[in-house]
């Protein structure tokens, strides 16, 4: 008998709605107005974003399952739902107003990323978080960081 065991993905699928303007608090006034330009607007704009976590693992042999979905859906609901739906990203969600970090989608995929990483369960990794911030912008984290 092999001691190998399959390993399967695991998706889970949210939405939530935010607003934030993209500024950057390390630039002046003119250079944000000149690289964000109308995403600069000093009263936000808002989008439906579509949040994809992807998690893999080994297929546990008693339960079937890489991970309990409502585990998970509940890892999504402390790190996003609960912390970005229906928030101000700039204004309301630390990890945007206690630093500078500029609330661009490519940081929001990085933000929940880390987050849902530190609360799997060790036989779990997180595989990819994919935000679809309008229907033509997607952007995807999979944890890899510039040497």
């Amino acid at each position: 008998m092999s001691d190998r065991r399959p390993v399967a993905y695991v998706t889970r699928i949210e939405c939530f709605s935010a607003c934030h303007r993209l500024h950057s608090k390390l630039l002046s006034d003119e250079d944000n107005k000149a690289i964000f330009g109308k995403c600069n607007n000093p009263n936000g704009h808002g989008h439906n974003y579509k949040v994809e976590v992807t998690v893999k693992g080994p297929i546990d042999e008693t339960t079937g399952m890489v991970i309990n979905v409502h585990d998970l859906k509940k890892i999504i609901n402390d790190v996003v739902m609960d912390v970005m739906d229906h928030k101000h990203l700039d204004l309301d969600v630390p990890a945007f107003r206690d630093t500078t970090l500029v609330s661009t989608t490519e940081n929001v995929t990085y933000v929940i990323y880390e987050g849902i990483r530190k609360q799997l369960p060790s036989h779990v990794h997180l595989y990819e978080v994919k935000i679809h911030e309008t229907d033509k912008n997607v952007v995807i984290f999979k944890g890899e960081y510039d040497e």
